[in-house]
């Protein structure tokens, strides 16, 4: 859900002495660690094209402990040898780069390629990219330099959405996904180029070694036994239908194929829907399954549910499930794409268990727990290109509790937030690896922006540990000031809770690190918040950003490569209250104080 309500006032346009005396270092510690001048300050888009690299590049997902443990190697195509030319990094709203992994990738004209040195044993590829609008084109495969019999098929299709009744948005959903197995085994060391048949901007590409397609387990209902169409042709609704009734308290099979849905599945309850791997087994709908409620014990695993959702209607349930799977319940090993949402979890799912899956292009969240979650675990998924939230919990109508978000790995999210909790008693996001947010959102946030009433604001215990921000934070259009890495909103109400923030890293943030803010501009405070053990390595602007009334604990924060200052100390609206940073001993780096509230620092310390 994105940030879409009433803006802050910004403070004047006036720069101070501060700004001026730190650029000139600020820039030089940017450009020693690797980042371009015109990164730092947000700038014009590079065009010079990148050097070839004879070396497979390292995956943009690789960050320690933190993040999901992924079955494919992501490598860049800005990393890869191309005879392209190099997009961005730019950081601006609306930008191509600004989508992009990494806030760059390569633009390649009609005969062009990019060539990527594979680091592990692959039989297949995931492609991020992006077309002109309204065209429709291809990437041809090379593997050692043969010609594959086959292409990678491309469209804008899904790309351009417009949401308009959201505040500060833009035209968005620049980037696709699409993918292909190449029909033979290739080992690390092989070569694959991607050329363009036209104008086409390649991002990342993700290889994988796809296992056969699985049997059937013993005793299962083939959905073909009850009438499905394998190849796609035929409406397959009434026998998917069918299979279920007949297996319940086992399991229905889903084999290698694709079929065709044209309405919604629901009275699904007590029963395993199984497939033959993703990449085999796929069902073609927009609106797999809508209840209210179930009984519970359904299990949805090892199938691709691939939608046609080209515009976001908030009203019409567009997604993988809307609803209720009940308690005891799993989504396991799925491939999710082209939806609205993947998961809008409302009514009662006590219990589930969100593992393994991938969530690629939605128009709006990948995963919503609607309140009502309790013991519900989401980990070790992998979603890119969201057009909301990717992972959210908010606690309409009851409170979510008791429940987490781990070891996730989020990439690009449009509009809003990697991570957001609104609301909700006793949860905990950890070990979550965020990346690239892009435009009204942090990489976390926990807020008490209710949206609608009944609303529950945070209670009990937040655990915020082990997490790794990449890139994460953005400048706020309604705002006028940027959103932090990670961001403690009293948007609403004041923040009671207890917030234990621990070990969290942050790279290469494009403004501030952490942000507490009352994000409705009335001065809520913030206060029973601890952040311990933190690294912050560059950003563009301070380490702490502290926008409202409150006290926060800092101990052991350490910090290199800041832009402007160490901290941003102005609560807002004037006079509302001070904000006070309590030393809790063996914080580092970030002793300095932007003397104007007057102004906001911009990246390397200058308006």
């Amino acid at each position: 859900m994105s940030v879409d309500d009433a803006p802050l006032t910004a403070p004047s346009p006036r720069v101070s002495r501060r700004s001026r005396r730190t650029r000139t270092a600020a820039l030089a510690a940017l450009v020693a660690a690797g980042v371009t001048a015109s990164a730092a300050l947000l700038g014009p888009a590079a065009t010079a094209a990148p050097a070839p690299e004879d070396r497979p590049a390292a995956s943009p997902y690789e960050a320690g402990t933190a993040g999901a443990d992924l079955p494919f190697v992501s490598q860049e195509a800005e990393s890869a040898a191309s005879e392209g030319s190099a997009v961005g990094p730019d950081y601006t709203q609306g930008t191509l780069a600004s989508e992009a992994s990494g806030r760059q990738a390569v633009k390649l004209a009609a005969g062009q390629g990019v060539e990527f040195t594979l680091s592990a044993a692959a039989n297949a590829v995931n492609v991020a990219y992006s077309l002109p609008d309204g065209q429709t084109s291809a990437l041809e495969v090379y593997a050692n330099g043969e010609k594959l019999d086959r292409s990678l098929a491309l469209t804008s299709k899904y790309s351009y959405v417009d949401t308009p009744w959201i505040a500060g948005a833009k035209t968005h959903h620049l980037f696709d996904n699409a993918r292909l197995l190449l029909g033979r085994d290739l080992a690390a060391g092989d070569k694959v180029k991607l050329v363009a048949t036209g104008e086409t901007t390649v991002d990342v590409a993700d290889f994988e070694q796809v296992a056969p397609a699985a049997e059937a387990p013993a005793g299962a209902v083939s959905v073909l036994d009850k009438g499905a169409d394998p190849s796609g042709e035929q409406d397959s609704t009434q026998a998917f239908r069918e299979a279920i009734a007949a297996a319940r308290g086992g399991t229905v099979w889903i084999p290698a194929g694709d079929f065709k849905l044209t309405s919604a599945l629901s009275g699904v309850e007590d029963v395993t829907l199984q497939g033959a791997g993703a990449w085999h087994s796929v069902v073609h709908s927009s609106r797999f399954l809508d209840q209210s409620s179930s009984a519970g014990k359904v299990h949805l695993k090892d199938f691709a549910v691939l939608g046609e959702v080209t515009e976001r209607v908030d009203s019409s349930p567009d997604n993988f499930v809307n609803g209720s799977l009940g308690a005891g319940s799993s989504v396991s090993g799925m491939w999710l794409q082209h939806l609205k949402v993947g998961l809008w979890l409302t009514g009662t799912n006590d219990g589930l268990v969100v593992e393994d899956n991938r969530i690629l292009d939605m128009t709006a969240d990948g995963l919503n727990l609607n309140g009502t979650a309790k013991n519900v675990t989401v980990r070790n998924n992998f979603l890119r290109n969201t057009g909301d939230d990717a992972l959210a919990m908010w606690s309409l109508n009851t409170t979510n509790s008791d429940s987490s978000f781990e070891n996730n790995t989020v990439s690009q999210p449009n509009l809003a937030n990697g991570i957001a909790i609104y609301g909700g008693r006793d949860i905990t996001v950890k070990d979550n690896l965020v990346l690239d947010t892009n435009a009204l959102g942090s990489g976390i946030a926990l807020s008490n922006q209710k949206f609608m009433d009944p609303f529950f604001p945070l209670a009990g215990t937040l655990t915020v540990s082990g997490n790794t921000l990449v890139r994460t934070g953005a400048m706020n259009p309604n705002w006028q000031h940027p959103m932090g890495a990670l961001r403690v909103d009293s948007y609403d109400s004041a923040i009671e809770a207890t917030v234990n923030i621990t070990g969290t890293t942050a790279t290469d943030s494009p403004y501030g690190v952490f942000e507490f803010v009352s994000g409705g501009g009335t001065g809520k405070e913030v206060r029973n918040v601890t952040v311990d053990g933190a690294v912050i390595e560059r950003a563009g602007t301070v380490a702490v950003q502290a926008e409202t009334p409150g006290e926060v604990k800092f101990s052991k924060v350490t910090a290199s490569g800041l832009g402007a200052a160490g901290i941003w100390n102005c609560p807002f609206p004037e006079g509302s209250g001070t904000f006070t940073l309590t030393d809790g001993g063996g914080n580092e780096g970030w002793d300095t104080t932007w003397e104007d509230c007057a102004s906001w620092p911009a990246p390397g310390g200058e308006r």
